[in-house]
């Protein structure tokens, strides 16, 4: 009989582990809350335009883990390469190119010289793991013996792929983990065609097609618990009992369900953890706006302009364009409102780099304060493990576990783990003997 796995949670995660696992032979309950799938990586049709919560860009495509879901279960994602010429940093009086390759590392202005012979050292030395970094120690702190140039770029890449305006706050290990990876990659980033929603409904097609039932507009409220196991989990319009779970919900949503058990302590800790935030301006227009950039990074602003539309065409409609405005906001400037101040400020971005938007434009999206990754990776916050050892049949994933990368990457990578986990523990099925 197959083992019973019920996972809880129907974005990124808990969708991959859904698939993975029913691929995998189980017999899979998916539980989502709301009545569509994918969380907070949705696509909303708006006027013409499909706009996605959030970039749905990946950092290391040839080394992420939606590869192995690509190789393992035949998940068809439209890549849509990244054009590392058309990416420029805004430095206020004049615009240099990102040093994203050789061509552009020689052509930038944000380092002399002396200073781009020493980037390229940098990046030698983290591919080598001759730099590591120090337990305990910010990257801020840790880069402070090095000349303000390097140490400035090397902050402005944390910031970007961080999505965070304290980069100087993330662990200096998890820095040189991360860019040990990102510096190996040969496709550094990378968009997917039909955005999220290509992959959320990829995910659920094979989930599927493998048997796994999926339930939505479903609130489970509540879990019962024998010992060092869970036997079921309550919603308002059922019970769902099952071998294995997956919980793919945030540490508030876990200490809530865990509330009424002894287990509860274990994630209170991580429900205290602040979570990466933004600000988010996207806007459709009706024409294209012919410009140098796909991708600028404002250093001042801590904020950033992509055209989402020059690589995914399938979001806009005919002859239109879909640009994203992004500003990283720490939690400080959320709690004093900060976020219609910086609204104003990606207005003014766009006035700078896209002039004439505001005669084009026919829709718009604007989050002042979105979430893009549930554990924010700075100080001493932790990400949560995906398996506790007092709970012997309980997995968690998502951008607030562990994982490979950063943002949705966490989602994905965690789901793989967790799945892999009970896919590699289930029972030896029973052979005959052959008398």
């Amino acid at each position: 009989m197959a083992e019973q796995v019920v996972v809880v949670g129907g974005g990124l995660a808990g969708l991959s582990a859904a698939a993975r696992l029913a691929f995998g032979g189980c017999d899979v309950t998916l539980i989502e809350k709301a009545p569509k799938l994918g969380g907070r990586a949705i696509t909303i049709p708006l006027k013409g335009f499909n706009f996605n919560f959030g970039a749905h860009a990946i950092y290391g495509r040839d080394r992420s883990v939606l590869r192995r879901y690509e190789q393992e279960l035949g998940l068809k994602i439209d890549w849509r390469p990244f054009s590392p010429h058309k990416v420029f940093y805004d430095l206020g009086e004049e615009m240099t190119p990102v040093p994203s390759t050789l061509a552009s590392l020689l052509r930038t202005r944000v380092l002399d010289t002396e200073h781009k012979l020493r980037f390229v050292t940098q990046l030698a030395k983290t591919v080598l793991a001759v730099d590591h970094g120090e337990p305990g120690v910010p990257i801020g702190d840790y880069l402070e013996r090095e000349p303000e140039q390097l140490r400035t770029i090397l902050l402005d890449l944390a910031s970007s792929n961080f999505f965070t305006n304290e980069p100087e706050r993330i662990p200096s290990v998890l820095f040189f983990d991360y860019y040990r990876r990102l510096f190996t990659t040969t496709r550094p980033v990378s968009y997917i065609g039909g955005g999220w929603q290509s992959v959320v409904d990829g995910l659920a097609e094979i989930a599927t097609r493998h048997g796994a039932r999926i339930v939505t507009k479903e609130h489970v409220d509540s879990i019962e618990v024998d010992g060092h196991r869970v036997t079921k989990v309550n919603g308002r319009e059922g019970t769902y009992e099952g071998d294995r779970f997956v919980f793919c919900v945030p540490p508030k949503q876990q200490v809530s369900l865990f509330a009424e058990t002894p287990y509860v302590g274990l994630f209170e800790e991580y429900d205290h953890f602040l979570d990466s935030e933004v600000v988010v301006y996207d806007i459709g227009l009706e024409r294209r706006i012919v410009s140098p950039y796909t991708y600028v990074y404002s250093r001042q602003l801590r904020a950033y302009i992509t055209d989402i539309s020059y690589y995914d065409r399938t979001c806009v409609p005919e002859g239109g364009q879909l640009l994203q405005a992004v500003a990283y906001l720490s939690h400080a400037e959320a709690e004093q409102g900060a976020a219609d101040e910086k609204l104003l400020q990606l207005e003014a971005l766009y006035d700078r780099h896209f002039a004439g938007w505001r005669e084009q434009l026919v829709a718009k999206r604007v989050s002042k304060r979105a979430t893009v990754q549930g554990i924010k990776c700075i100080d001493d916050q932790r990400l949560m493990p995906v398996k506790l050892h007092s709970l012997q049949n309980a997995y968690f994933a998502g951008d607030w576990c562990q994982g490979e990368g950063q943002l949705s990457e966490l989602s994905f990578s965690s789901a793989y783990q967790a799945s892999e986990r009970i896919l590699r523990q289930r029972p030896a099925p029973h052979t005959l003997a052959v008398v």
